[in-house]
This record gives C-alpha cells, sequence and structure tokens, in this order.
C-alpha cells in the first residue's frame, strides 16, 4: 500500500500501486488544477535562473561565435 500527502489540501492518500493514483501526488483532478493555476498567476516560480555548468570545450566555442 502507497501513502502520500496532498500537498494542495494535505489530505493523506492511501492506494494499492501508483497506478491506482493518476492524479499523484495530488489527490483529486481539484488539487491539481488549483496547483497549475498556482503556477500560472506567479505563485509559484523558480527564484534564480539554473546556471548550466560549462565544460572548457564549450566555453572556447562560445568564444569563438562571440
Amino acid at each position: 500500500m502507497l501513502t502520500y500527502r496532498c500537498p494542495t489540501c494535505g489530505k493523506t492518500v492511501r492506494v494499492q500501486a501508483k497506478e491506482d493514483a493518476p492524479n499523484r501526488p495530488f489527490c483529486s483532478r481539484r488539487c491539481r488544477m488549483i496547483d497549475l493555476h498556482k503556477w500560472f498567476e506567479g505563485e509559484y516560480r523558480i527564484s534564480e535562473p539554473l546556471e548550466i555548468p560549462v565544460n572548457a570545450e564549450e566555453e572556447q566555442v562560445r568564444d569563438r561565435l562571440d
């Protein structure tokens, strides 16, 4: 048995298998849509741009292109 908490409403959800929880990690489609709406409205956001490590060879190629 799999048990988890919905990140939107906090409800505890118990299912036999992952396949039995199509809205996981949410308890319902409604909670999934509430979360999506928060992303669209800007309530959730990534605070800083992600920096991808660049190796020396890629830096050289970028320098040549500039």
